[in-house]
């Protein structure tokens, strides 16, 4: 019985085995033997990184050509050219990509709850969206340590993801482990094409910044000694340190948490310090570029927001020429920006820096006179950005304006910036309440005349600079406030030889916000003048885009009379034609046209390489109202470091040297410990975190 079971079984066994081998034959399907030899030259780790099953699902896609040379994202280009070198294929250049983390909370982070569940930061999430107040930040549970597959994640002492740039291989396992969205994988062109979003990890000062500079991170690495990586990080977002560092209005410092506790942190003396470094050491940082496209852009206009766009396309690979109209690159940074603020040397040197990407310069090239969009056009350039600013200035509108003797502001200091030393007599009124009017006072009270600046608002209601018109007082400037210009009276000759005014009085406000001021009748006096400068305003000249004998325009213009732009892409009404700066803002900051020029240099390579240009439906358009604060707990007075002045008193007006100086290394150390690193919501204390009562732990973040 036990024999005739064996015999039965052995039978079944051995029908089975015929029909198994009878089947191999009838099906077998011919595994093509570059599978093999692909997978071979894969790492072998199968992270999965590329999309696909593992190392083999790789080597399949590759082999159907559903996928290329290119398929790892870890192996980088050895192993791409391997693949290539089995399966004929081109190999793409690839950018360096690394895991990014945005968040800087960790254990400065207030909590909503004690969270006491399983240690994985995905389960933490599912409760209420996580422990933590701030809406963006790292839960601090290291799932993304967890699931790196090449020890290239490790959680730091903060109790925040520290990313070891050597091991990383950008396979993306710590993006899809984290539910916060703080890891990313970018690369430089990444970094330089983002356009910050509410859901960053964005302190309010990189918020205010009109060119959005990561401004924490930067004055962290200047405190920790690397003026190095500061100036990099400078350099993903402003190519014109060295000129912001002594010319930018600082409207970061407005909404510093510090103020709060005394005074704000000296950003912008950070950011001197370290571009006067590299300057003073003549190092010339490496800035990486993409590789070349071939794409030839028109920069026209070589101001800060031309040099700007001009850098950031040069970086992205493309090739950009800049074609400007006067004798020297710069713009109002040149010929609008006296000596004593920003020395012609460093701006210079400055310059040289953003043409040694590869940058292409034509000089005493007017649009309208020179060349036409056109004659670019039958040149090869694909895309065009102008940069062309305000240069033509507003007019008084009273009698006798015409009359010699009156010029305007930028008339008057782009005189001087050429080298002229022009005859202005002993008395100088300037008309205006800017800083090209205080720049026009200074710099005539520098050439030892007397004078005096006149403003139909209140000192409070001038858009200058503080520390301009502080300065301009101290050297001697008079002001004469609520007082406008009614009439220039001349002599038999056509020369002005007094102003007069009509004093004013504040009624309500007008479109800018500030109250409108009304004339007193019967008010009226005469002041004594050689020179009249008028600086009331300025506008682009936009005569350079009509052709002669035509009266109708291509491109758009706003009612303003300044260049129409989409206000996300500034892309103008004709598509491959972009513009930014003063042309369509009409006069601003040098840190808004730089900011300007980056996000135009976006669009156009956007619109060059994938035929339309991605807008972000989250992009910052306003400060972010649950980080503005009201207060700051457990911090402790540190008084600001006073900026330091290389000449005072009788020097100041005597000579064109430059007046503000540079922090010393002690003092650098000094205002960078100020800094709180402010996060979202985070920021540092001087007392632990448990022992301070906030009103902000338990708060709704919307």
């Amino acid at each position: 019985m036990i024999l005739n079971s064996l015999l039965v079984l052995m039978g079944l066994g051995f029908t089975a085995a015929t029909i198994l081998a009878v089947a191999s034959k009838i099906l077998h399907v011919k595994e093509d033997p570059r599978i093999a030899q692909v997978e071979d030259v894969l790492p072998g780790v199968n992270c999965g990184g590329c999309g696909y099953a593992g190392c083999n699902g790789a080597a399949n896609a590759v082999v159907e050509g559903k996928s290329g040379a290119n398929v790892c994202v870890i192996g980088g280009i050895e192993t791409a050219q391997a693949v290539g070198a089995v399966m004929g294929l081109e190999v793409l250049d690839m950018e360096l990509e690394l895991a990014f983390r945005d968040c800087t909370g960790g254990q400065r982070a207030e909590e909503l709850f004690n969270y006491e569940g399983a240690g994985n930061c995905r389960a933490q999430a599912l409760l209420y969206g996580g422990a933590k107040t701030c809406p963006e930040g790292c839960l601090g549970l290291g799932t993304c340590e967890a699931v790196c597959p090449f020890d290239a994640i490790h959680m730091g002492p903060e109790g925040l993801p520290v990313v070891d740039p050597l091991a990383c291989r950008a396979c993306r396992k710590c993006v899809e482990a984290c539910p916060r969205g703080v890891l990313s994988i970018v690369s430089m062109s990444a970094k330089l094409l983002h356009l910050e979003e509410v859901n960053d990890c964005l302190a309010p000062c990189q918020q205010k910044c009109p060119a959005n500079i990561n401004i924490p991170r930067y004055i962290e690495a200047a405190k920790n000694g690397d003026y190095a990586g500061a100036v990099n990080i400078i350099r993903e977002r402003n190519p014109l340190l060295l000129v912001c560092g002594r010319v930018c209005p600082r409207p970061c410092e407005l909404d510093c948490r510090r103020t709060h506790v005394d005074e704000a942190v000296g950003i912008n003396m950070i950011k001197r310090f370290v571009a006067d470094w590299e300057m003073n050491n003549n190092l010339r940082l490496h800035i990486p570029c993409a590789k070349e496209t071939g794409r030839k852009i028109a920069v026209i206009g070589g101001g800060p927001a031309g040099l700007s766009c001009a850098n950031f396309l040069r970086r992205l690979g493309h090739s950009p020429t800049i074609i400007e109209a006067m004798p020297e690159l710069g713009g109002q940074l040149r010929y609008g920006i006296p000596e004593y603020r920003l020395p012609k040397k460093d701006l210079a040197w400055e310059i040289q820096g953003i043409l040694d990407l590869g940058i292409d310069v034509r000089l005493n090239q007017k649009l309208g006179t020179n060349f036409t969009i056109n004659d670019l056009e039958e040149e090869g350039f694909e895309a065009f950005f102008m940069g062309i600013g305000a240069w033509a200035s507003g007019t008084m509108r009273i009698d006798g304006e015409e009359a010699q003797g009156v010029i305007s502001g930028t008339e008057f200091l782009t005189g001087i910036g050429l080298g002229q030393t022009p005859n202005i007599g002993d008395n100088v009124i300037v008309v205006g309440g800017g800083n090209t009017a205080i720049d026009a006072a200074r710099t005539s009270i520098r050439l030892g005349c007397d004078v005096t600046l006149l403003y139909r608002r209140t000192r409070a209601e001038m858009p200058a600079n503080i520390e301009e018109i502080e300065g301009a007082a101290d050297e001697g400037v008079k002001f004469i406030f609520l007082s406008a210009p009614t009439k220039v009276i001349m002599d038999d000759k056509g020369k002005a030889t007094h102003l007069e005014c009509i004093s004013m009085e504040l009624g309500e406000p007008d479109d800018s916000g500030r109250r409108r001021p009304v004339p007193i009748e019967g008010t009226e006096e005469r002041y004594p003048a050689d020179t009249i400068i008028s600086a009331i305003g300025q506008k682009p000249q936009l005569s350079c885009f009509y052709t002669e004998g035509e009266e109708q325009c291509n491109i758009d213009f706003t009612r303003w009379r300044t260049i129409d732009a989409h206000p996300q892409t500034l892309q103008t009404s004709i598509p491959m034609v972009f513009a930014g700066g003063d042309a369509v803002s009409g006069p601003d900051s040098v840190i808004s046209a730089v900011g300007a020029g980056r996000i135009a240099a976006r669009s156009i390579h956007y619109l060059l390489t994938i035929g339309k240009i991605p807008l972000a439906d989250n992009t910052l358009r306003r400060l972010i109202p649950y980080t503005l604060f009201k207060d700051v707990d457990g911090c402790k007075n540190k008084t600001r470091t006073p900026m330091p002045h290389n000449c005072s008193g009788d020097d100041r007006i005597s000579t064109f040297k430059e007046i503000e100086g540079c922090l010393t290394e002690e003092e650098l150390q000094h205002e960078t410990s100020r800094c709180l690193r402010c996060g979202l919501i985070c920021y540092d204390r001087d007392i632990p975190l448990e022992n301070v009562f906030t009103n902000r732990v338990g708060e709704k973040v919307e």
